[in-house]
Parts: C-alpha cells; sequence; structure tokens
C-alpha cells in the first residue's frame, strides 16, 4: 500500500461498466490506473496479469461497503501474480467485485473469503466465469466515450476526429492508461481550469499528482506556459510525458517524480499562481502548509479527489486561503481556493474627537 503521505493523482475513474476501478493493493505486482476513484474512497488502481493471457473471473454485485471489504480481503490473501481485483461503480448505490485469476481459482476458498468479508448471501452470490484471452484493459477502453469539460474534450484515439474544432482535445492513450478525464474529480478540475483560464494574472503553474498528465496537458494548451507537473509513481512520470508529447505540449510540461513539496525544482519554479492537486484528503491536508507558501499571493489552488463529505475538512486544512468556488459532480468536490493578497495595515482607532 502507497504510505499514506505519497500524493497521488485521482487515477482512476467511475467508468461504464466494462472498465473497473480498483485499489492500489499493497500486494499487486503490476499496477494499471484505469478506474475511479474511492478512497475510503481512496485513489484506486487495478493491477493485473500480463496481457493476453485468458483469466478465470469471480464476479459479485453487492453495496459500496460489502464490495471494498470483500476486494481488501481478495487482494491481501492471495498471491499478488495470480489475482487482479477491481471494482465497478454500477449505480444506485450497487457496486460489482471483479477478481481476475491467472489461473483456476479455488472456487470453495473464495467463496469463504467472500463469506467472512461480507456474509453468507454475497458468497451464494459470488459467479464464476472464464475471460478469453484479449487486452482487455484497451479494450474497455477504446468504448469510452469523449468526455466534454468546458472547452476541454477528454477522448481515445478511436475518437480523435470527433472533436469538435473550437475545442481543445487531448487524447490519453490508453496502453498509458493513468487515468482517462472521465470521473467526477478530473471533470471538476478541467471545468475549474476552463472558468480560470480567463483571469489568471500571471501563470506559473504546477499539477502535483498528475497521474495521465491530462490537467497539466490542459493548462498547457490553454494558457500556452510552462507547466511543472509531478508524481511520485515512475510509470505515471512516463506516462505523462508521453502522453504530453501526443497532445502536442511536450515542450511545456516538464513532469518530474517527487514525493510531496519539497523538491528543489518546486522550490526553484515558485511561487504559483495556479496549483493542480486531484489527490488524496490525506495528503491534501498534510500537503496544506508547506503548499500555500508556494504560491504567489492572488494565486488560486485547485483541490480534488474529494467526496462531498470532506470538503470541508480540505476546507479547513488550508486556512491560509478562501474559497472561491466549489464544484459538485456525481458525489465528489473540486474546490477552488484562493490566497488572499497580502493583508491591509491595521488603523488603529483613537479617542473620540471632543
Amino acid at each position: 500500500m502507497l504510505p499514506n503521505n505519497h500524493p497521488r493523482h485521482n487515477q482512476t475513474e467511475t467508468l461504464p461498466n466494462n472498465l473497473a476501478k480498483a485499489r492500489p493493493y499493497s500486494i499487486c505486482a503490476q499496477v494499471v490506473n484505469c478506474g475511479q476513484n474511492l478512497e475510503n474512497a481512496d485513489k484506486t488502481m487495478i493491477s493485473r496479469p500480463p496481457l493476453r493471457l485468458s483469466t478465470a473471473i469471480a464476479l459479485l454485485e453487492t453495496d459500496e461497503q460489502s464490495a471494498h471489504r470483500v476486494a481488501d480481503l481478495a487482494a491481501e490473501s492471495l498471491p499478488a501474480d495470480e489475482i487482479a481485483v477491481a471494482l465497478v461503480d454500477i449505480g444506485t448505490g450497487r457496486w460489482r467485485v471483479a477478481m481476475h485469476f491467472r489461473a483456476a481459482p479455488d472456487e470453495k476458498m473464495i467463496r469463504a473469503l467472500t463469506a467472512a468479508a461480507a456474509g453468507n448471501a454475497a458468497a451464494d452470490a459470488l459467479r464464476f466465469e472464464r475471460l478469453a484471452a484479449t487486452d482487455w484493459v484497451r479494450e474497455s477502453l477504446a468504448g469510452l466515450a469523449p468526455v466534454t469539460a468546458g472547452r476541454f474534450v477528454v477522448h481515445g484515439a478511436h475518437d480523435r476526429a470527433r472533436v469538435p474544432f473550437n475545442r481543445i482535445g487531448i487524447e490519453i492513450e490508453a496502453a498509458l492508461a493513468f487515468g482517462t478525464g472521465h470521473h467526477g474529480t478530473t471533470r471538476g478540475c478541467l471545468l475549474a481550469l476552463d472558468s480560470l483560464c480567463k483571469s489568471l494574472p500571471r501563470r506559473r503553474i504546477l499539477d502535483i499528482g498528475t497521474g495521465s498528465g491530462v490537467l497539466a496537458i490542459a493548462a498547457a494548451r490553454t494558457l500556452r506556459q510552462r507547466v511543472l507537473a509531478t508524481d511520485i509513481d515512475g510509470a505515471a512520470v512516463r506516462a505523462a510525458r508521453a502522453n504530453a508529447a501526443l497532445n502536442r505540449a511536450g515542450s511545456f510540461v516538464e513532469v518530474v517524480k517527487a514525493d510531496g513539496v519539497t523538491g528543489a525544482k518546486l522550490r526553484e519554479r515558485a511561487p504559483y499562481d495556479l496549483v493542480l492537486a486531484n489527490i488524496l484528503l490525506r495528503p491534501l491536508q498534510r500537503l496544506a502548509a508547506p503548499l500555500t507558501r508556494l504560491t504567489a499571493p492572488g494565486a488560486r489552488v485547485v483541490l480534488s479527489g474529494l467526496l462531498a463529505s470532506q470538503a470541508n475538512a480540505a476546507i479547513a486544512a488550508y486556512r491560509g486561503l478562501a474559497i472561491e468556488r466549489r464544484i459538485d459532480l456525481d458525489g465528489w468536490t473540486t474546490l477552488v481556493l484562493v490566497r488572499r493578497q497580502r493583508p491591509r495595515a491595521s488603523v488603529a482607532r483613537g479617542a473620540p474627537a471632543s
């Protein structure tokens, strides 16, 4: 499991039912981010066996809490190279758990794990199937419709020709799937950026936990300014660089591997006029003080990756900033905060005139 103080991009998407959403389980050997977010709802990723192998799969539809308990227990109980666990929000409070196995699983044992996590009824509802050999990440992403957020359209290669001429298309390569823009947190950030682009006076930009690089690319393409993007995950850094190049933003977006906001390169570029941080609540809270110190007076800070119920906790952590806008989408919240200009000098009140 990633340490709690490691900021990560909102790297999972609530997608159509054929695309899973999964957690960054500590035992996963190979991790590809494709789904989106519920971290307690923590940010999540999909771990998977190598592509082009046929896999057995166990499926369960249940409530959200039971789904997470089953996914957690299964991932913790089985070898990393033998299982990939994914979660899909299928609406109306129901979730699908998909456990992918490299080899035929011990069905009795899997049902016992399910019963221990969610009860006998869930174990009885579990069903086992076999998937034909396919690159299921690419196949899932190929079915995604473009996502529009203000002037931005996030799309796959298959929809490149469908981007309207008066929109900014951002293409995310399926093979580098570290977030595809479908989730409310990513869309919220894009909507916030769309609005802020009209009023930012100076444009030194930082994207923390960049993941696919979609927010950094959007900022660079719109503002034509250099963006420093960071992620703690080397694979995400490589994916973001590739996506920036793919979207003709490679000369504007510099992606570096960084833990937190204390690195020399981040300090060199400060102070920032715009900060994008679509990560977890807890890292956002821990980063509040050092991140605020990196901002310029009047800077905007866009925070996301937050459940609606977590918004007040994030606002409280950033006491030096004032809330300017709140965007709620699909149960998720994006906050636009502004750093106050230097405080006015206080005027001492004299004694009343006689």
